[in-house]
């Protein structure tokens, strides 16, 4: 299936039968990416009394409860409403799911301890692109991503102005493979998410806040996924909460 679409005045042609779906799924096992020291999902059947939610156990359907953290537990797309005091909701804020995208590869510096993407890495890969999203793949890139327990390994993160210009080159919305654009112990500076949502008070928000900008974490781009132009859709379930988990997938423009 191929649709031809106009968008800024370029027409580009999309065959929209041959996506490329970034995300990382979410199960019960210890294959589950975590992040920020909590356990794996729980997906178990509901259970009253001697009346089990599962097929395998007698009943007509399978019936599940999922207990999961969107932050912690695979793919998700957040909002500002994840630092800010005041509610909001990733439901609320994206509400379209079309976008042109540059994907980007980036092997961090190393500084002192860290690894750290700076603003003239993805200066230097963005190059005279202005897309809409930007992502970032991270080199190497290990299939290890797919299956990886952060908590307490200090994973690379973004650069406080590499966000900044991000965010000045008017890009809406970051994707990042990382559980997340900030160092994992950072004392709750929280620097590259305030700077790419322009938040200068998470108390008192300011009038200029990106309130329909987004962050999307964990995700993985396969390796014969070549750097350049594509078209997004990114896809979130309907939850009003600061974050949702998420399914990107990428089309290649043609």
């Amino acid at each position: 299936m191929k649709a031809i679409i106009t968008h800024q005045n370029k027409t580009f042609q999309v065959d929209l039968s041959k996506s490329i779906d970034i995300s990382l799924s979410l199960s019960n096992t210890e294959n589950n990416p975590i992040a920020w020291y909590i356990e794996k999902p729980q997906i178990e059947p509901v259970r009253f009394g001697s009346w089990v939610g599962s097929v395998k156990g007698g009943a007509t359907t399978n019936f599940n409860n999922i207990f999961f953290n969107p932050h912690g537990h695979g793919t998700h797309t957040e909002c500002l409403g994840h630092i800010t005091k005041e509610f909001f909701s990733i439901n609320q804020a994206l509400k379209t799911f079309f976008f042109t995208a540059q994907l980007i590869s980036i092997k961090p510096e190393k500084q002192g301890e860290d690894f750290v993407i700076t603003k003239n890495q993805v200066e230097k890969a963005l190059g005279n692109a202005i897309p809409e999203a930007i992502i970032i793949r991270t080199l190497p890139n290990l299939n290890e991503k797919k299956s990886k327990n952060y908590s307490h390994t200090n994973p690379p993160y973004l650069h406080e102005d590499a966000a900044i210009f991000i965010r000045e080159k008017g890009i809406q919305h970051l994707l990042i493979d990382l559980p997340s654009v900030d160092k994992e112990k950072d004392e709750g500076k929280l620097l590259a998410h305030k700077a790419f949502w322009n938040v200068k008070d998470v108390n008192n928000l300011n009038d200029d806040a990106r309130k329909n900008a987004t962050i999307t974490e964990l995700i993985f781009v396969d390796d014969e996924v070549k750097d350049g132009s594509y078209l997004l859709n990114l896809q979130i379930a309907s939850f009003e909460n600061d974050a949702s988990p998420s399914k990107p997938v990428l089309f290649s423009l043609e």
